[in-house]
Parts: C-alpha cells; sequence; structure tokens
C-alpha cells in the first residue's frame, strides 16, 4: 500500500478543513513548497495536492504554487481542485502534475471523463468520489446528491476509469479512523481504491492495509506529534 501525504491550498497557504468547511479552517504553513519537500524527505512516494480555491469556485489560484510544488520535489505529484475540463487537465500537466483528481465533473458528465481517458490514459486519471452518508457530494463538498456513491463507481468503472479515491467527508479531519464499512464493499469492485479521511494512528494505516486498498492518503494526522509519517510509510509498504 502506498501511504500519500496531503497539502490543501487555499489562498496560498497550506491549510486543513474539518470535514471540508472554511469555517473550520486550520492554516499550518504559508510556504506549501516547503511542506511538500518535508513530506518528500520523510519517504513519500508520491503527494496528493488539493487546489481547494479550485475545489470551491471552479477557478484555480494557486497555479504558480502548484507548479514549483511539481518542479521542488523528485516524486509524483497529485493535483485535484476544480478540474472541470480538458483544457484545465492540460493546464494542469504542463505545471508539472503527474496525475490529475477529478471529482466534480465525474457526477455532472461522465462521459466526459470517458474522453479524459482516451486522451490521457487510465493510469494518469483518479475519480475523488466524495460521500456523507453513502451519497455523493460535489461543488467542494457543498452538495450532497441523492447519488449512491457504490452505483456511481460501477458506472466509472464501466468507462473505463481504473482509480477511485474515496472520501468519506464526515470523517475528514475528525480523526474518527476511517470508513471501514463503505471501503470494504468498494474493494468488491475490483478497481484500485484510495482511501482517504480519518486517519489518525499508525493503527489506521495497519487497518487499511488489511483491508488491500491501493493506497491511502493522509492529511490533518500530518500535524499530530504522535502521527510518525516517516515510520507509517514504512508500516504501509511493508
Amino acid at each position: 500500500m502506498t501511504l500519500i501525504p496531503a497539502i490543501d491550498i487555499r489562498q496560498g497557504n497550506s491549510v486543513r478543513l474539518k470535514q471540508g468547511k472554511i469555517k473550520h479552517e486550520t492554516i499550518y504553513s504559508n510556504d506549501p513548497v516547503s511542506v511538500a519537500k518535508i513530506w518528500a524527505s520523510c519517504g513519500a512516494k508520491c503527494i496528493h495536492v488539493v487546489d481547494l480555491d479550485g475545489a470551491f469556485s471552479g477557478e484555480s489560484k494557486n497555479k504558480k504554487i502548484i507548479k514549483r510544488i511539481c518542479n521542488g520535489v523528485d516524486i509524483p505529484v497529485h493535483v485535484g481542485g476544480g478540474i472541470r475540463s480538458l483544457e484545465k487537465i492540460s493546464e494542469i500537466f504542463s505545471l508539472g502534475a503527474a496525475k490529475v483528481v477529478l471529482g466534480t465533473i465525474a457526477v455532472s458528465n461522465i462521459q466526459i471523463v470517458k474522453e479524459f481517458i482516451k486522451e490521457y490514459g487510465k493510469e494518469r486519471i483518479i475519480v475523488a468520489v466524495d460521500a456523507k452518508d453513502e451519497k455523493v457530494a460535489v461543488n467542494g463538498w457543498n452538495d450532497i446528491t441523492s447519488i449512491d456513491v457504490l452505483r456511481l463507481v460501477d458506472n466509472l468503472k464501466e468507462i473505463g476509469v481504473q482509480n477511485i479515491l474515496y472520501t468519506d467527508i464526515s470523517r475528514d479531519g475528525m480523526f474518527y479512523g476511517p470508513d471501514y464499512k463503505v471501503i470494504k464493499k468498494l474493494l468488491k469492485k475490483d478497481i484500485k481504491i484510495i482511501a482517504s479521511g480519518g486517519i489518525r494512528t499508525e493503527d489506521d494505516v495497519v487497518k487499511l492495509k488489511q483491508c488491500g486498498v491501493f493506497g491511502a492518503i493522509v492529511g490533518s494526522a500530518l500535524y499530530k506529534e504522535e502521527f510518525n509519517l516517516k515510520r507509517s510509510i514504512e508500516t504501509a509498504e511493508m
């Protein structure tokens, strides 16, 4: 399993939100590039970057920072947040991203995701399926739809998606532990699952590995003294 540290960027800062809400924002650094270098020095094999300004408004304000992150580390960078067109994907790849993470567009226009896959290949496209109570959330987690998580994943698999990033938004930044119940259901779909939301300890890393997920994203726990990223990466890769 690959343990992937996350960097969420809003207004140029490295931040963490609780349950995706701006009113529950904590700013950890005004230099996300330095944060990326720290995670890389701990042995991370890739970094997950979310442009929160892009996710909330559909318009990125952090392109220069994303480019500096991509150029500043020698590991792949996955970038998401407001990527809703072929033009935007091309732009993110031009910044140096190894993979793009799609969210809202996979719900609002699933057929265009098929076009993205045809243009760039299955391995460079990750689809983020964000949910609350097993219902899909869109538009920066602001809107909860009536779409069932498992049904959406079935539809995505049908058009050729290979990589799913699943987040239970009620657990994100809350240290409740991952949503093992839904994760185990998703693993039956025979598709690569990256789990996100709720990781708090190295024990969570061990449990996710035992479940059989392809990868796991860790966010808020990175800033807790009791979470050792270097050791947790080693545990995940054993």
